[in-house]
Parts: structure tokens; sequence; C-alpha cells
């Protein structure tokens, strides 16, 4: 890696810790339930990759939608395959949450 590389890698590292920051802030100080707090960063996160992609004057057709929902997509993957490492690495088992009657029902707030 190198050290542009390197300076981008911790800039995201700092970004995204200061996100679940204040995500945690919401819920925990202001009592703000945890579902309205991960709506409310989807939304921020769509409405500024919108402004990203086409300015303030712009917005996504379908096929810009589709291609930033890939690029979602395919973070969230890599942040779930990190997370069952993670859990795997302390020698849990990881429970898998993916159809309704299996969600997580940990109050605790998310690890940065």
């Amino acid at each position: 890696m190198n050290d542009t590389e390197q300076q981008q890698l911790e800039a995201h590292s700092k970004a995204t810790s200061a996100f679940i920051d204040l995500a945690n802030k919401l819920s925990k100080e202001e009592g703000q339930d945890m579902k309205l707090v991960s709506a409310a960063l989807m939304a921020a996160s769509g409405i500024y990759a919108t402004f990203v992609a086409a300015g303030n004057e712009g917005f996504l057709a379908p096929g810009g939608v589709e291609k930033v929902a890939t690029v979602y997509k395919n973070n969230l993957t890599y942040i779930q395959e990190r997370k069952r490492e993670e859990i795997e690495a302390q020698g849990k088992t990881p429970r898998r949450v993916g159809a309704p009657e299996e969600r997580a029902s940990n109050n605790d707030a998310p690890n940065t």
C-alpha cells in the first residue's frame, strides 16, 4: 500500500468512526431509536451520494441509482465478512441474521 492509499484508508476510518460516534450519541444521549438513527444515516448517505454524483442541480436516473446501490451492497458485504472474521477470531460462533425471525435484538451501540 502506498502513502496515498494509506492516507485515504486512515481518512476513511476516521470519517466512519465519526459517523458511528454521532449515531451512538443520537441513540444513547438523545434517546433516539436506533432504527430511526440507522435510517437517517442511510438517508444522509443517499443524499450525499446523489450530491457527489450529480451536484445540487441533478439527480440519479435509475441506472445511477443502481450503480450507487451496487457500491453500497458491495461495501456492506465486505463489512459483514470482516465482522464474521472478527467474531470467529474471538473463538465465538457468529449469529447469522437475515430473515425476519432472525433479527438482532441487541441494543448495544456498534463498535467503531
